[in-house]
């Protein structure tokens, strides 16, 4: 069977008037289909699983991933983002404008507590800003881990009449407790 490797999954069919260079049948694709995959805690990523000796190639060198969550905001208002996991570390708070506010703040909150200082909404550029992070102690907890509970990820705009934007919080996906690493690897 001749085979090509391509992205996303396809449901192959039988062409027999197809042939590969060896000789044999090759397979058509029939249809194209978007796949959507779950993963629950942290996807540990590296090439040394174990720790067997103290140099580069024998330390463990797996970290987790960091993925996004998003949400769009417009007018004067509260919108709920989405939930972050417990555990979660915040990486980052973009907004990326996609149609210019004609005034207004904006502030992120992680379960009704503020994580961004208010942001002055862009009324002349578009695309990405990050957010600037607040400078309080109970910021940088939730930065550090949002807690042994998943938590509400809110945007609340403040005088602005108009305008539009997604709202982007990284994060990385850690166990209830904070970590990303098992004590102890098993088989």
């Amino acid at each position: 069977m001749c085979m090509i490797q391509l992205s996303g999954i396809y449901i192959l069919t039988n062409c027999p008037s197809r042939r590969c260079k060896d000789g044999k049948k090759n397979f058509c694709i029939k249809e194209s289909i978007m796949a959507i995959a779950t993963h629950l805690g942290p996807w540990l990523l590296g090439t040394v699983k174990n720790t067997t000796g103290t140099t580069a190639g024998t330390v463990r060198n797996t970290g987790a991933t960091i993925v996004a969550q998003t949400g769009t905001i417009g007018a004067a208002g509260t919108t709920t983002i989405g939930y972050l996991p417990a555990g979660a570390l915040i990486t980052s708070v973009q907004l990326i404008t996609t149609t210019l506010f004609d005034a207004g703040t904006v502030t992120i909150r992680v379960a009704g507590t503020a994580i961004t200082s208010a942001f002055t909404l862009p009324t002349s550029n578009f695309g990405p800003t990050a957010i600037t992070a607040a400078t309080t102690t109970g910021a940088a907890a939730l930065y550090n881990n949002v807690g042994t509970t998943d938590v509400a990820v809110t945007a609340v705009v403040a005088t602005a009449a108009s305008g539009a934007g997604t709202v982007v919080i990284g994060y990385m996906v850690r166990n209830a407790d904070g970590t990303y690493q098992p004590t102890a690897f098993t088989a």
